[in-house]
Parts: structure tokens; sequence; C-alpha cells
């Protein structure tokens, strides 16, 4: 059972999860959950989507995963896993065809550290957002954000991808956040980072990233009704 409208309060309890099939409860604008999806896509996994209102989750829902977190995944024998980092390290290690981690140690740690750094690069996307809606100076932030890419951009001076010659774990960790610059207004950002431009365009020929992705005014539409608070999670459908 696989749905694109989002299941909501007083919603009905999904059925079993199909046969073959791993189950992802998402969210279609969370970019934490397109880490998910790119994975599964990647990998080429059977599965099936339930997109939940995040807003007014159902009760199920809550059962299920009492911290209402997407991604949440969820096997045929009702195991539950979420947090999109130790989601897609489960599907990469539950899944072995296609491994998307290095083989080694090093490798492994390397794409941690990457990410770890990452981690502390996208809550200025919502830190600048919020200073531009209530009219405070955020060139400060801006800078700072550039100053952070610039730092991304020379560990792809001699790479196509972050993880050497080919896409792997951790640029579909971070595609997300770089598909949704432009609904954040800081695609300028980007200016004085040559090789991460070159990145984000061989990105987007990736059929994951295809497969997945939203449209830049499809995720200004979405970002505009959340900070009205009135959030349209089905938009577009």
């Amino acid at each position: 059972m696989s749905t694109e409208k989002c299941f909501a309060k007083g919603s009905a309890v999904p059925g079993p999860v199909p046969n073959g099939h791993i189950r992802l409860y998402s969210m279609r604008f969370c970019p934490f959950a397109q880490r998910a999806r790119l994975v599964l896509s990647a990998k080429g996994i059977k599965h099936d989507i339930i997109n939940i209102n995040l807003k007014d989750k159902p009760e199920w829902f809550l059962e299920k995963n009492p911290l209402g977190l997407v991604p949440t995944v969820e096997t045929l024998a009702g195991e539950l896993i979420y947090e999109s980092p130790i989601v897609c390290d489960y599907l990469d290690e539950f899944y072995p065809e296609k491994k998307l981690l290095p083989s080694s140690a090093f490798g492994k740690a390397q794409q941690k550290m990457t990410l770890e750094h990452f981690s502390k690069i996208t809550p200025l996307f919502h830190k600048i957002a919020s200073m531009r809606k209530s009219g405070e100076d955020i060139s400060g932030q801006e800078a700072e954000l550039k100053n952070k890419f610039s730092k991304l951009n020379e560990e792809l001076a001699s790479k196509k991808f972050f993880g050497g010659d080919s896409v792997t774990m951790i640029d579909y960790m971070m595609w997300p956040w770089f598909e949704r610059l432009e609904s954040f207004e800081l695609k300028q950002c980007l200016d004085g980072t040559p090789e991460l431009k070159k990145w984000t365009k061989r990105m987007l020929e990736d059929k994951a990233v295809k497969a997945t992705m939203h449209s830049a005014d499809s995720h200004t539409a979405f970002k505009k009704t959340y900070a009205e608070g009135n959030p349209n999670f089905d938009y577009g459908l």
C-alpha cells in the first residue's frame, strides 16, 4: 500500500507491510525523509511509502514511533528504525546489493565526519529564513554559510563527488538541502564555489535524485504554507 496523500489523525491504520517490501513513513517535502527515499531508489529496494501529516499525526503512527519522526522504516517483521542517518545505514547494510557506504572502516569514518560537519550547516538555512522573515540583517549569516560552502568546495577539488568518482551515501545525505537552496533564497551562497556548483549539476543527473526531487516552485510553495502555520503536506497532488 503506497499513498501520496498524507495520513492524519483519525485516519485508518495502513495494512501490513507487503511481502518482499519494506515500508517508509515519510513526508513528501521533508529533507530528512528524502534521504531515505534517495537510498531506497538508488539501491532498487522494493518499498511502499506512507506519508504522514506531521502537524496532525495519526494515533497509530505515534504508537509505532512515539517521537513521531520521519523517516521511519518498518520491516515485514514489525521492526521499526528511525533517524535518517541510522535508517540509511540500516538500508545499506540490510540490502547489501549496490553498497553506498565505503567498504573500509576509514572510508566509512570519513563519510561520517563529513556528515557531522554538514549537520552544523543545515541549521543556518532555517536561521537565515527566520531572520529574513523578521526583517533582520542576514549578511553575517550568509557570509558564514558561504564560508562553510567554500570548505565543501575544497573537498571536491580532486573528485567529482564527496565519496570519489561516483555517488555514494554522503552525497545523498547532503543533497536534499541543495535541492532546496532556491526555495530558501540562498542560491547566491554558491557563488565562488565552482566545484560545488559542478557537483550540484552532476547530482541533478542522478537517477535517484530525479526520482525523488520536487521542483523549486513546489518547495517554495510548500515552504510558504509552512511559514504561514498551515503546512499543505499534499501540495501539488
